[in-house]
C-alpha cells in the first residue's frame, strides 16, 4: 500500500508541471483546443451543418455558430439518447449526465463522451489532487480513505446496447480508475443507491469504522452525513471519529452558508476546505491555495470558453468576448465549446474574474437565478454575502432557504419573502432581519434605490421553518440527493408557496 501511495502521489505532483504550463500560455492553449475541436466534430451532423471544416478563425466560429441553450440542442441530443452516432461528437456517446439544473422541473441530459470523461472529469479529479499537494506539500491524504458523496444511475436500454444516465458523479464513480477506486469507500453499491435515506444510513455505518482523510460532495448531503456518523458513533464530534481528516473538496453551491456547521462538527485549525467547480457539462475551475474561494480556471480540458457580460444576456445575437479580452471585477456568462459534444453553450452560470494572471475565477449566480420583480436586480452574490454577513452578527447558522417576491397590495409595498431553515436560529429574528436589508442596500445599489422610503419595496418578509422543512420538500418532488440543489432565489412565488403547503 505505501509502494502504491508513493506511486500515485509521483504522478499526481507530476501533472502540476502541465498546470502551470497552461497558466503561463494560455491563450495558446485555448486556441490549440479550439483548433481541435473544429478538427474533430467537422464531419459530424452539426460539424457539417455549419461548414466546421472551413472554419479557421473564431471569428468565423463565432458570426457561423449561434449560441446554443439545451433547448436548442436537445433534439440532437434526443436521437444520441436512442443510439445515434455522429450527431454532435463523433465518437459513440453511451452516457449523459442527469441535470435537475435549480429553476427548472425538467431534466436535462447532457452528454458525457470518453474524452470528456478522461480529458475533463478525471483530468479535473486528478488536478485538483495536484494542486491541493501543491498548497499542502505535507499532506497524508493517501494514508488512509477517501468518501465522495456522489449520485445515483440508471440502465436504459437501447437496440441491444446499454446506454446509462444518472448523476455526473453517479457516472465518474462508476467508471473510476482502480487507483481511485482502491482509496474511496464505501463499496460502489452503497455509493450508488437510489434511495438517499437509505444511502446516507449505510454510508454512515460503512464508513466510520475506516480511517477517512477526505471528503468530497455537496455540502448539504455531506453534513447528513456527519450528523448521522455522530449519532451512530456517539461522538461528540468527527475527529474523533475519523482524528486525520484533513480536507473537504466542495462545490455544486456556495459554501458560506454551511462553513460554520462545518467547523462545529470539525473544530480544527488544520482543516482544509477546497472549492471545485465540476458541473455535468464539464469540470472548469480549482481553487489552488488554501482560504480563497476563488478558482484557477482550467483551460486544458477539451473546452473553449467565451463570456458574455451579464448586461446583454438575452440579446438574439450578443458579443462574447475570449480569455484576453475579460475584465477583472465584470459578471459574465459563461459559453463553452466541449468535446462532449455542446456547441456554444450558454451554461447558465456567472462568473467573475479575480485575476487574469493567471486566470481565476469567482462564481456569482446563475443567469436565471435572481429576482427582478422590481427592478432591484438581486444576485445569487448580493444574497449570499448579506446572509454571511448577518448570520455572524446574529450568531445564526442557516440550513437551506429561498426566495421569491411578495407582491403589491392595496395596504403594503412589495418585498422579498425569505424562507429560512435555521440549523442555529439568530439571537433575534427582528435583528437578523435588519441587518440582511442593510447588507443588501450596501451590496446592491439598484436594491437600495427601490427600498427608500418602502413606497416600493419593502424590507425583506422572514419566515423561519422547522428543521427537515427542505428535506421533506426535496423528497416529495423526487429530487434527493445527487446534483439535486434547492433554489435559491426565482422571480416567481412557485417554489415558495409549495414550501408552505408543507409548514
Amino acid at each position: 500500500m505505501a509502494l502504491l501511495n508513493s506511486v500515485i502521489f509521483w504522478l499526481i505532483k507530476k501533472r502540476y508541471h502541465q498546470i502551470e504550463l497552461f497558466m503561463k500560455y494560455p491563450h495558446d492553449v485555448q486556441f490549440e483546443w479550439f483548433r481541435e475541436l473544429m478538427y474533430a466534430a467537422k464531419y459530424t451532423e452539426w460539424g457539417k451543418k455549419y461548414d466546421y471544416q472551413s472554419i479557421n478563425t473564431i471569428e468565423k466560429f463565432k458570426e457561423r455558430v449561434p449560441i446554443s441553450s439545451y433547448d436548442d440542442l436537445k433534439p440532437y441530443i434526443d436521437r444520441m439518447r436512442k443510439g445515434e452516432e455522429n450527431i454532435l461528437w463523433p465518437t459513440e456517446i453511451r452516457y449523459f449526465a442527469k441535470s435537475s439544473g435549480t429553476t427548472s422541473e425538467r431534466s436535462k441530459f447532457i452528454p458525457v463522451s470518453e474524452e470528456s470523461l478522461e480529458e475533463c472529469h478525471y483530468k479535473g479529479g486528478k488536478d485538483m489532487l495536484a494542486i491541493y499537494y501543491q498548497s499542502n506539500p505535507d499532506s497524508l491524504f493517501f494514508d488512509g480513505k477517501g468518501i465522495a458523496m456522489g449520485g445515483s444511475h440508471q440502465i436504459n436500454e437501447v437496440s441491444n446496447e446499454e446506454f446509462y444516465d444518472g448523476d455526473l458523479s453517479a457516472i465518474i464513480i462508476n467508471n473510476l480508475p482502480f487507483w481511485a477506486e482502491f482509496h474511496r469507500v464505501p463499496k460502489r453499491r452503497v455509493a450508488l443507491m437510489d434511495d438517499w435515506e437509505l444511502k446516507i444510513e449505510e454510508m454512515a455505518r460503512s464508513t466510520m469504522h475506516h480511517d477517512i482523510t477526505n471528503l468530497s460532495g455537496v455540502p448539504s448531503w455531506t453534513l447528513l452525513l456527519l450528523k448521522r456518523v455522530l449519532e451512530l458513533s456517539g461522538k461528540k464530534n468527527i475527529l474523533e471519529v475519523w482524528p486525520n481528516l484533513e480536507v473537504f473538496f466542495h462545490g455544486g453551491v456556495n459554501f458560506d452558508p454551511y462553513r460554520e456547521q462545518f467547523r462545529k462538527l470539525i473544530p480544527s485549525d488544520q482543516m482544509n476546505y477546497f472549492n471545485t467547480y465540476n458541473a455535468s457539462e464539464g469540470f472548469f475551475g480549482i481553487q489552488d491555495s488554501n482560504n480563497s474561494d476563488e478558482m484557477l480556471l482550467m483551460l486544458d480540458y477539451g473546452i473553449y470558453y467565451e463570456f458574455i457580460p451579464i448586461e446583454n444576456v438575452g440579446e438574439d445575437h450578443p458579443k462574447t468576448f475570449q480569455l484576453d479580452e475579460v475584465e477583472i471585477g465584470k459578471n459574465y456568462a459563461m459559453v463553452i465549446s466541449t468535446n462532449g459534444g455542446l456547441w456554444r453553450y450558454l451554461i447558465g452560470d456567472t462568473v467573475e474574474f479575480t485575476s487574469k494572471v493567471p486566470y481565476r475565477i469567482r462564481i456569482t449566480g446563475r443567469t436565471m437565478n435572481f429576482i427582478n420583480a422590481f427592478g432591484e436586480e438581486l444576485t445569487i452574490n448580493n444574497a449570499e454575502k448579506a446572509l454571511a454577513i448577518s448570520c455572524k452578527k446574529t450568531n445564526a447558522i442557516i440550513n437551506e432557504y429561498t426566495a421569491a417576491p411578495l407582491y403589491f397590495s392595496d395596504q403594503q409595498s412589495g418585498a422579498h419573502e425569505w424562507l429560512i431553515e435555521f440549523e442555529q436560529e439568530p439571537e433575534k429574528l427582528e435583528v437578523f432581519q435588519k441587518k440582511l436589508d442593510k447588507e443588501l442596500r450596501k451590496l446592491n445599489s439598484d436594491y437600495d434605490a427601490k427600498r427608500k422610503g418602502d413606497l416600493l419595496l419593502g424590507p425583506p418578509q422572514i419566515k423561519s421553518l422547522p428543521k427537515g422543512t427542505y428535506y421533506l420538500w426535496m423528497k416529495k418532488r423526487g429530487k434527493l440527493g445527487g446534483q439535486n440543489k434547492v433554489p435559491r432565489l426565482a422571480n416567481d412565488r412557485k417554489y415558495v408557496d409549495e414550501i408552505l403547503t408543507i409548514c
